[in-house]
């Protein structure tokens, strides 16, 4: 096999270079690999340990010398399927941390940092968000939005919270509605005040916590959200929310 193949799938120049004269010689010992590939001993026992570790070659002690082998080159496949399945798993991880990792960047640089979401993986990403608070949750909330559009999210997020007894207190819109969702809901972490709907119409759901403020808009044609990251922006939220909160009943 051409060693450019396997420089092209993945490895290294130097594993190549192991894995070819393996394949030519068909099965020798690390001496000879060595004296062959003009790599460094050690070198070509970390090479070897890493393919006996991957499947890709076998080992053999009968003579007392240990003699190496490839397995059937489909073996390389097989490889480079688990390779590609862990590539894309930490690109999962990546992409859910990816905007905490910005947003840590930006306010590095003196920055608001901001992260921008849509969809439902991006309601997730808002809502657990603000399960790593170490303070607590001040929020606006339209309830009827919530329960027609995530209501599946929204209870595994307040089961979530309940168990890490992350409190919150929600100013949210009174309506019949209103009043018998917050009946009874999770009591332990959750504190409820009412505000009369014709003045203050609701139309993004805003989570105040931990130097952070998300706004999330959930409609039929769109559901995106934001999470800012700056302390000064938070205290303002936090002040008004609170001066609120203590003018109603």
């Amino acid at each position: 096999m051409n060693k450019d193949v396997l420089t092209k799938i993945g490895l290294s120049e130097q594993e190549a270079s192991v894995y070819n004269f393996l394949l030519e010689e068909g099965e020798t010992t690390a001496g000879l690999i060595i004296k062959k590939t003009k790599i460094k001993r050690g070198t070509v026992y970390n090479i070897l340990k890493y393919f006996l570790k991957n499947s890709l070659i076998t080992q053999s002690d009968k003579t007392g010398v240990a003699k190496f082998k490839p397995e059937h080159p489909l073996k390389l496949k097989e490889y480079f399927d688990k390779k590609l399945a862990e590539v894309s798993y930490a690109k999962s991880i990546l992409e859910n941390n990816l905007p905490d990792i910005v947003s840590k960047f930006n306010l590095s640089q003196n920055k608001p940092g901001i992260q921008y979401f849509e969809g439902m993986s991006g309601t997730q990403i808002i809502l657990n968000d603000s399960l790593t608070s170490k303070t607590e949750i001040l929020t606006y909330a339209d309830l009827e939005a919530i329960q027609k559009y995530i209501p599946e999210i929204n209870r595994e997020y307040v089961e979530k919270r309940d168990k890490l007894n992350i409190k919150k207190r929600g100013i949210v819109l009174d309506t019949p509605f209103s009043r018998k969702f917050i009946k009874d809901y999770h009591p332990n972490v959750t504190e409820t005040k009412l505000i009369l709907p014709g003045q203050y119409p609701f139309n993004t759901i805003v989570q105040i916590y931990d130097q952070k403020v998300s706004y999330l808009t959930l409609s039929e044609k769109n559901i995106v959200g934001i999470i800012i990251h700056d302390k000064n922006i938070y205290q303002t939220h936090k002040l008004l929310f609170k001066r609120l909160w203590e003018s109603l009943s």
